[in-house]
């Protein structure tokens, strides 16, 4: 049986929105719809990974196991491979794969979590899942302009015919990511990503990260249409 880890990694610093992963959206903490989410999911276990007390108190309070990481991987700079591996190499249980999950991204469902691992599950040459959003067609290489001698030129020299937005090439960008999944000996290995990474589509609104300000007022405006269509 194929054995799968969700891990949310959560620290306590944070400069563009103090306390921002415990800052309330619609009357929640932040932190509590990236774990329902994974709770209600087909994740074997579900691990929230924190160096604050206060953090690691709201996770316990919507039913997440915590486990407190070092001082050392809290830091500003401190990427999120040694975080993950820190989670690993503290349980006893062996995983196949983790799911990692970003508590900045309020709007990424149960349904999403599982559609994603059923696609990984069903790929075993894949090495890593992630989520990805579709560029919109004004900000793809084609579309944009520099500024030169005080008037502006195309980035790209493009041929006229694909000018029309159908006929552009299609771009994708990591959405946060709100979900990557990773192979747990690939991630052992020190590796995040890998030559054979399947993407995940997901639309704008599921895909909303909150990193500033705006993305929580934008987050609250767009609350009640999620709600209703999901």
């Amino acid at each position: 049986m194929i054995k799968s880890l969700g891990i949310i990694p959560a620290r306590g610093g944070s400069k563009s929105i103090p306390g921002k992963n415990i800052v309330e959206l619609k009357g929640k903490p932040l932190i509590a719809y990236t774990i329902e989410a994974a709770l209600e999911s087909n994740l074997n276990k579900v691990i929230v990974s924190t160096d604050d007390e206060e953090i690691a108190k709201v996770a316990s309070d919507y039913s997440a196991e915590v486990i407190m990481r070092p001082v050392e991987l809290a830091q500003d700079d401190t990427p999120t491979l040694p975080v993950l591996q820190h989670v690993v190499e503290s349980l006893e249980d062996d995983f196949d794969f983790i799911v990692t999950l970003q508590p900045t991204s309020p709007f990424r469902t149960a349904q999403h979590i599982d559609e994603a691992m059923q696609l990984f599950e069903n790929d075993p040459t894949a090495d890593t899942l992630v989520s990805v959003i579709l560029v919109p067609h004004n900000m793809i290489p084609f579309s944009q302009m520099t500024m030169y001698k005080g008037y502006l030129k195309q980035f790209i020299n493009q041929d006229p015919a694909i000018l029309r937005r159908q006929d552009k090439p299609k771009y994708f960008a990591r959405n946060g990511p709100a979900i990557l999944i990773i192979n747990t000996g690939q991630l052992l290995k020190g590796e995040l990503y890998s030559g054979k990474s399947l993407s995940y589509i997901m639309n704008n609104i599921n895909s909303i990260d909150i990193d500033y300000k705006e993305d929580l007022l934008i987050a609250e405006q767009l609350y009640n249409f999620w709600r209703e269509n999901n």
